[in-house]
């Protein structure tokens, strides 16, 4: 990855006007979230469009997606990226927020939202904005979700923990039951860094599970190799 983009197996993405880069979280959710039958995709703070071009290459051709971005700029390189891709015509970048996004229902919502709290300094302004909770706070995601859902939709989300039981709360006040939960350790044998979760109105049988990126071998684990490998060009 240079400063200025990342190149995948079959896309590449500049971010060079992006607040936030190509990393680790989107990455995650990309590779992971559950598509089922789902043939309407709204991808929540799209950023450079990342999540929303590995949905595209992940899912099958009638498939639509949405990538809804409030920065201006980031909508902008991000359509870029889109128009550059093999799926042009599978997905649609579209500026603006989401308080005020009206579209009809999908039946998956993805999202990488911001987490940090105000206080926290960025380097610049628009990373600010894309990670404060300010301009997306967890409650305002799970309510707009539910709006903008099928009634048996779901919602895939990557947070961090110091965020996991917030984002209960909100799910459980809005009617989500928690239906699948990976989480996400950096080195075999550390705490998760991150959870993997996804929500639906309607419930349904519970799913567990543990995705390791780095085992003790210092090898990339089994789960998260099968994810990643059909993007990463080295694997």
């Amino acid at each position: 990855m240079s400063g200025r983009g990342f190149t995948f197996k079959q896309f590449h993405i500049n971010h060079d006007r992006c607040a936030m880069k190509v990393g680790t979280d989107g990455i995650l959710l990309g590779a992971w979230a559950p598509l089922g039958p789902a043939r309407r995709i709204l991808d929540i703070g799209t950023g450079s469009g990342l999540v929303a071009l590995m949905l595209a290459q992940r899912s099958e051709p009638g498939v639509r997606i949405s990538g809804l971005e409030l920065d201006r700029i980031a909508a902008g390189q991000a359509a870029e990226n889109v128009a550059a891709s093999p799926w042009p015509d599978k997905v649609n970048i579209i500026g603006g927020a989401l308080q005020a996004f009206e579209a009809e229902p999908f039946d998956l919502i993805v999202s990488n939202p911001p987490y940090f709290e105000h206080g926290q300094s960025f380097d610049c302004p628009a990373r600010a904005s894309a990670r404060h909770t300010g301009s997306l706070s967890l409650a305002e995601l799970f309510s707009h979700s539910k709006r903008l859902l099928t009634a048996d939709g779901r919602l895939s989300v990557v947070l961090p923990p110091q965020t996991r039981e917030e984002a209960m709360e909100q799910a459980e006040l809005n009617g989500f039951y928690l239906i699948e939960r990976r989480d996400v350790v950096t080195r075999e044998g550390k705490s998760p860094g991150r959870f993997l979760l996804q929500f639906c109105s309607i419930k349904h049988c519970f799913k567990a599970g543990e995705i390791v990126i780095n085992t003790i071998k210092n090898e990339y684990g089994d789960i998260y190799k099968g994810m990643v490998s059909p993007f990463y060009l080295k694997m």
